[in-house]
């Protein structure tokens, strides 16, 4: 009795975990769907998805897919549930997508957008059925999960990211029924730059546009000197990273970068040169055509940039001034080299 008891136990444990298919009604008048998942005790399962007529029982749409994730809501496969951009995702949404007044179909196919994430093929009414459509199809599938839908404005949104510091949305509308990008919006925080770039269309051509900024409370940076010119606002500000490169940076009167040096730090470079040997300390650099040399004298100083052969004086105020050109009398610096 208790090795027939044993082997109906091992029987049950493996029809708990066996193939199973879920119906999916209630999200539409004319149709139900169903979903099959071969291993029930997995995360990510083989299986399909597969949309039916109701009036005839007609398979219309079917996805075959080796990755689905179902979630169940009191034993139920539900659909239109749309948790953006990182919650939970029907594998059948029933909207209209393109707003001709026809609702469409969104059937998942697995995890084939951004980190693994859920991502569906695209299903749009026309006259008799539904017809399969690539272009919608390309913004489930190459962001972030499933696209929003917003009826008023008559757009989609999608978003997409890469690691922690790089993340990108787009804003679509629909012509002659496809989707057209309108803005393109990408933030990538690095160190010590944040960059923002806007790429919006003009009705010809997407127009670029980035706006860099500068963060110098991060770890690892120091000010070596900084000041502040009153002729036009800008900031000029001299500093180093992990004690190692010197850096110069000028910013604009609203705190974004209007040009910073070097480009790119070579170590084996001398990208400064810096006079120490008196009071009138300065550093100078080079850049392109342009030579730069920012002063630090007892009771004045500033900026002097030559540029084919004409010299443009840029004074600072003294009481804005942090920190000093000394500073790099106490810190050896690799991209620096010193000049009597």
């Amino acid at each position: 009795m208790k090795i027939i008891t044993l082997i109906l136990l091992v029987i049950l444990s493996h029809l708990t975990f066996a193939q199973a298919v879920f119906t999916v009604d209630g999200f539409a008048k004319d149709y139900y769907g169903k979903v099959e998942i071969s291993d029930t005790s997995e995360v990510f399962s083989k299986g399909w998805v597969a949309i039916y007529d109701r009036r005839t029982d007609k398979q219309i749409i079917k996805v075959v897919s080796d990755e689905l994730a179902l979630s169940l809501h009191d034993s139920k496969a539900i659909a239109n549930i749309k948790s953006l951009p990182y919650g939970e995702q029907s594998l059948i949404m029933y909207d209209d997508f393109n707003f001709d007044g026809k609702k469409d179909f969104a059937v998942g196919d697995g995890q084939n957008s951004c980190y693994h994430g859920p991502s569906f093929k695209i299903y749009l009414a026309i006259d008799k059925g539904f017809s399969f459509n690539e272009a919608f199809t390309r913004l489930a599938q190459e962001y972030c999960g499933m696209f929003q839908v917003d009826y008023r404005e008559r757009k989609i949104y999608t978003m997409t990211k890469s690691g922690c510091c790089w993340h990108e949305s787009s804003e679509f509308v629909i012509e002659n029924n496809r989707p057209k990008a309108v803005k393109v919006i990408t933030e990538e925080h690095g160190f010590p730059f944040n960059a923002f770039t806007e790429q919006t269309w003009n009705g010809k051509q997407m127009v670029e546009k980035t706006t860099k900024t500068i963060d110098t409370s991060q770890e690892g940076i120091r000010v070596m000197l900084s000041f502040i010119i009153p002729e036009n606002g800008k900031k000029v500000i001299l500093y180093n990273v992990n004690d190692r490169t010197l850096n110069y940076v000028i910013l604009r009167k609203d705190s974004t970068v209007e040009f910073s040096y070097p480009i790119e730090t070579i170590y084996e470079n001398y990208d400064f040169k810096f006079d120490g040997s008196s009071v009138d300390r300065s550093v100078t650099f080079k850049n392109k055509n342009a030579t730069y040399k920012i002063y630090d004298k007892p009771t004045k100083l500033g900026i002097e940039i030559i540029v084919d052969g004409k010299t443009y004086k840029l004074i600072g105020d003294n009481k804005t001034k942090i920190g000093g050109l000394d500073n790099l009398l106490k810190t050896q610096l690799d991209n620096v080299i010193s000049q009597k």
